[in-house]
């Protein structure tokens, strides 16, 4: 008994040991600053000037620095609804639940149960304790009421491992919660903003159909008369027709649009309506990028495919534990009695410490090179996580050049079609005028009016992208920008 307690004591002092091997963050190459940071030429200043209005905003609302109620109240249904998310909140409690249940290998298992056995035993099975041959036996009724306590010790870590790998998975998971979370933000905020260019666009749309519809009438009245022919009222129909396919199909592409963001908050495409909602002389607010760095330690994917990482590694220490014998630590007690009456009482107390001493310890000889390939299955499995944090982080950086070049050139482009519209209007104008006067025929003037609105549909479609592009630029930074 005393060297029983002795050796137990001993093996939960070395206990505990690891055999994963240490975890080194891989390196990675990092820009010291953006590119398109770096290449900003003295026109475009203007554009990664910080806002002094952002540092007033929570982070984790950012959509507020676009200062529209309606948005904020969208994205607070959508977090509140979104089954997706929901999905992702349900695996994520999952994750913990397991990493919970892997921390009860660090206690003994303890187990209460009884039994009731009817038996006879043989003459010679009596005989084999010294009983005279042929001595009569006579069945019995056995009770028993047992607890039991097993404990596996630790000593090559494989519990530890086990359970370190299974919290850094379920860190893992709330990263990608966060990171999914971020990407119903951005989705929701990117469909709004297409959803009130589409808008704009169909506002412009609309008066240009009352434009032409009167311009249409003028025109027929005038063939009417004599003072117009027919291919100048066949061209104002023409144009009017087509102007109106265009203001359907833009209805049309809105309409699904509003499906989808009713979807992302959660609600029945039928039963959700969206009111319009034209951007008019809304403009984009500029985001400043912040460090290169930062972008590491802010991405909620980069930070999911590290824990990845680190799970990754500390499974290879699990797999290695199949090389080395197992200890398993046992104790039993409890009561025995012929008669149920008489089961608890003391002279009936029954025990065992290390019964099964034979099944105690567990040495691995041959299992056929099992072992070994569970070893490097786990060393491919860390290699695999390797690549994919690497893989993220080359994503993570091409994602903010990409959204930084497309809020740059975006926003030379917008005052180029902005510039282009006034002037295509200001022809326009010129062109009735010439036409009212006799000195051109209608052609000029259904031409002019053709390149003014695409210029204006243009100028109306680049400032719907700017905004999605910014919000482009918001989840490609994790969420967040400037310094942390």
């Amino acid at each position: 008994m005393k060297y029983s307690i002795i050796f137990i004591i001993f093996i939960f002092m070395i206990s505990a040991c690891s055999l994963a091997p240490e975890y080194k963050a891989p390196k990675v190459e990092v820009p010291e600053v953006f590119k398109e940071e770096s290449n900003d030429t003295a026109d475009d200043q203007y554009l990664w000037q910080p806002v002094e209005s952002l540092e007033k905003i929570d982070r984790g609302q950012w959509w507020k620095i676009f200062n529209q109620a309606d948005l904020n109240a969208l994205e607070k249904q959508a977090i509140e609804s979104n089954q997706s998310l929901k999905v992702i909140a349900a695996r994520v409690e999952q994750s913990r639940d397991i990493a919970r249940a892997n921390k009860g290998g660090f206690l003994p298992d303890i187990d209460f149960g009884g039994n009731v056995v009817r038996s006879k035993p043989s003459a010679p099975s009596l005989a084999a304790f010294g009983a005279p041959a042929n001595t009569p036996t006579n069945p019995y009724t056995l009770y028993n009421s047992q607890a039991s306590i097993s404990y596996e010790a630790d000593i090559f870590g494989r519990v530890r491992d086990t359970y370190k790998a299974s919290v850094l998975d379920a860190e893992a998971q709330s990263s990608l919660y966060q990171s999914a979370l971020l990407s119903l933000q951005a989705d929701v905020a990117q469909n709004y903003f297409s959803i009130r260019a589409l808008d704009s666009e169909r506002k412009l749309l609309r008066n240009t159909v009352k434009i032409r519809s009167e311009a249409a009438r003028i025109m027929q009245r005038k063939f009417k008369e004599g003072d117009a022919g027919e291919q100048d009222q066949a061209r104002t129909q023409s144009e009017l027709a087509s102007v109106e396919a265009d203001l359907i199909a833009v209805i049309r592409q809105r309409t699904n649009l509003e499906h989808a963001l009713a979807v992302l908050l959660g609600k029945i495409p039928s039963n959700f309506v969206f009111a319009e909602a034209p951007l008019e002389d809304m403009m984009p607010v500029a985001i400043p990028a912040g460090l290169p760095s930062d972008l590491l330690k802010r991405r909620p994917d980069v930070l999911a495919a590290i824990d990845a990482m680190r799970a990754a590694n500390s499974r290879i220490g699990v797999a290695k534990t199949a090389y080395f014998p197992s200890i398993t630590l046992t104790a039993s007690g409890g009561f025995q009695s012929n008669s149920l009456s008489d089961i608890f009482n003391w002279s009936g107390r029954t025990w065992a410490l290390g019964q099964v001493a034979g099944n105690a310890l567990s040495l691995p000889i041959f299992h056929g090179g099992r072992d070994y390939a569970n070893v490097k299955a786990a060393k491919s499995a860390f290699d695999e996580a390797v690549a994919n944090y690497r893989e993220q982080v080359l994503i993570a950086f091409r994602e903010v050049e990409d959204s930084l070049v497309d809020q740059r050139l975006l926003a030379k482009q917008s005052v180029k079609e902005d510039r282009a519209a006034t002037t295509a209007s200001r022809t326009t104008d010129l062109a009735k005028k010439r036409y009212h006067e006799g000195e051109t025929d209608y052609f000029e003037v259904v031409d002019s009016e053709r390149i003014s609105l695409a210029a204006e549909r243009s100028a109306v479609q680049i400032r719907g992208q700017r905004f999605i592009t910014t919000v482009s630029l918001i989840r490609a930074l994790g969420g967040g920008w400037g310094n942390l």
